[in-house]
């Protein structure tokens, strides 16, 4: 009886914890019967195009467990505190196009005259525990009050580590338009955003945004989910157009076909920001090695490559610098510019060239 209360205890906590806010909302009722007409929901949940098995073939979750937990990686996380620079967002003048990278997959775009924010997490950490998944120290240098208005956020996906309760619900009065794949508005709903100014996309879309802006949602490899349910919402990448531009915004995504046709039909491309970092064998068809992003720039018709997904948290088993090793040393025989800001540090699009730190060597 006694183990049965506890077990009961446990249970309850358990459905009192993820009852919280942060957790989000899955789309029900009519919302549901709208996302179930897509062609890519089929048998209760969004699909890849190709088969895309969340582990490799022969590995278990017991087998990820063990090697994320106990695992010792060395070098896993920075000793020390990470070089970055603050740039103040507010103080902009009206005709610089730049990028701002803030770690991972979080930046700001200024293009065009128009204010965009891709993935932004300040609250410190990627997991529904706060106490875990911690950002790197001196990597956490934004938070919400340092974002000016807001033309369009981009979501990728609802992933903690790309869609952030806490960073969402702070930037809620500066965020005019935001621009998701199916599914994602029900968190954002759920979370107090006026249905008005979600614009909800299926793969292979295309939206006119204000200003001569066009947005294209293409295909992504990957997954989505805040609880244990998968795919709920659709993940997707964005080909953004603005007078000026034509941008491939990649969110999370494992190499395949879908970056040559994304070249061939919208490319050539002035930047790609593809996720580099967080990969492992043991997930190798939902995440990118660094050999992998450089294919798909190519793929993509690329002039200049910035990647991310790495620099701030650690959700994989190899070393916190070892995708902007990689793909540096891989980097030499691309004729792509590979682009290595620190967090803060401007990227200027006005600029045919410009050159950047290694700035992780001799971070230990």
């Amino acid at each position: 009886m006694i183990l049965l209360l506890i077990l009961a205890l446990i249970a309850l906590f358990a459905i009192a914890f993820m009852m919280q806010p942060k957790f989000g909302k899955s789309p029900n009722g009519n919302y549901l019967k709208t996302l179930e007409q897509s062609a890519h929901y089929k048998a209760g949940a969004f699909q890849n195009l190709s088969a895309t098995p969340a582990l490799s073939d022969g590995v278990s979750y017991g087998q990820v467990f063990r090697r994320f937990f106990f695992d010792n990686t060395p070098r896993k996380k920075p000793k020390n505190s990470l070089p970055s620079l603050k740039t103040d967002l507010h103080q902009l003048g009206a005709h610089e196009d730049v990028l701002v990278w803030f770690g991972h997959s979080s930046y700001f775009l200024q293009l065009n005259g128009k204010k965009i924010l891709v993935d932004p997490v300040f609250s410190g950490s990627a997991s529904p525990l706060p106490f875990s998944i911690k950002a790197f120290i001196g990597s956490d240098i934004y938070t919400p009050e340092d974002i000016p208005e807001i033309d369009y956020l981009f979501l990728t996906h609802d992933h903690w580590d790309h869609l952030d309760f806490k960073t969402i619900t702070a930037l809620g009065p500066k965020i005019k338009n935001v621009v998701c794949g199916l599914g994602v508005g029900a968190h954002l709903l759920y979370w107090g955003f006026d249905k008005e100014i979600i614009e909800e996309c299926d793969w292979n879309e295309t939206k006119l945004l204000e200003g001569d802006f066009k947005v294209h949602t293409i295909p992504a490899r990957h997954f989505s989910g805040r609880r244990f349910k998968r795919n709920g919402t659709l993940w997707t990448s964005f080909i953004l157009k603005t007078p000026s531009y034509n941008l491939f915004i990649g969110g999370d995504s494992g190499y395949d076909t879908h970056f040559k046709k994304a070249g061939d039909d919208f490319g050539p491309f002035d930047l790609v920001i593809l996720e580099n970092g967080q990969y492992d064998d043991y997930w190798k068809y939902i995440h990118m090695h660094p050999q992998e992003v450089l294919q798909a720039a190519k793929d993509l018709k690329a002039k200049k490559l910035l990647p991310v997904h790495s620099g701030k948290f650690a959700l994989a088993n190899h070393p916190w610098d070892e995708p902007l090793k990689h793909i540096t040393a891989l980097h030499k025989e691309s004729a792509l510019q590979l682009l290595t800001p620190k967090i803060g540090e401007k990227v200027n699009f006005k600029l045919a060239e410009q050159p950047f730190e290694h700035w992780w060597v001799g971070v230990d």
